[in-house]
């Protein structure tokens, strides 16, 4: 995780008198797309813990993967 530093705060553009965009550091930018991939990761592994586990025979995996290679 990022160590706190003296951080810029966001610009807001506004377009007509109302907020239209807003500029924030590219640290700020890249870490709130990775706050939003582990929460879409998270949203996918609870997904699928709600399937039941279906297991394969080791000779039956090796046999479809080797028919794949």
């Amino acid at each position: 995780m990022r160590t706190k530093t003296k951080e810029k705060s966001p610009d807001i553009i506004f377009k007509k008198g109302k907020p239209s965009a807003v500029i924030i550091d590219i640290d700020v930018y890249q870490e709130m797309l990775e706050r939003l991939e582990d929460i879409e990761d998270l949203e996918l592994l609870g997904e699928m813990r709600k399937r039941p586990l279906r297991f394969k025979k080791l000779e039956d995996f090796l046999k479809e993967y080797n028919s794949r290679v």
